[in-house]
């Protein structure tokens, strides 16, 4: 007997392998997805300390800086940080005090890498310049 086709017994097979093959695959991408976000924002914020440490030894202020008393850095740089970090800059003492702030698994994950690379903690690092 000469068969022309798939049978649909194999057709059901290859169907349920494929269902595998996407369930496992789907949450692998989503975690790929959630790391490169947080990698992403704790790389925003050293350029962020970078480009402020950078303007405050060039001109004595922190870039972005309104005011003369302790304040939030915001700049271009440091709006992706901002949602996990508080940045806090002293222009007089010339310090660069970052914090954990902000929630969810991106914010979770890019603390810890953050932390990792002493550029935060939950209670504060100062950096000076």
């Amino acid at each position: 007997m000469k068969r022309a086709g798939f049978t649909m017994i194999e057709l059901i097979f290859v169907i349920v392998i494929l269902g595998i093959l996407a369930a496992v695959a789907i949450p692998k991408l989503a975690a790929t997805r959630s790391d490169a976000e947080a990698a992403k924002t704790a790389s925003d914020l050293a350029t962020c300390v970078g480009d402020a440490g950078g303007a405050y030894l060039k001109t004595g202020l922190f870039s972005g800086v309104t005011g003369t008393a302790d304040t939030v850095v915001v700049s271009p740089a440091c709006t992706e940080a901002a949602s996990c970090f508080t940045l806090t800059a002293k222009d007089s003492a010339g310090t660069l005090t970052i914090k954990d702030s902000g929630a969810g698994n991106k914010c979770t994950e890019a603390h810890a890498l953050a932390a990792k690379n002493s550029m935060s903690s939950a209670t504060g690092v100062t950096h000076n310049f």
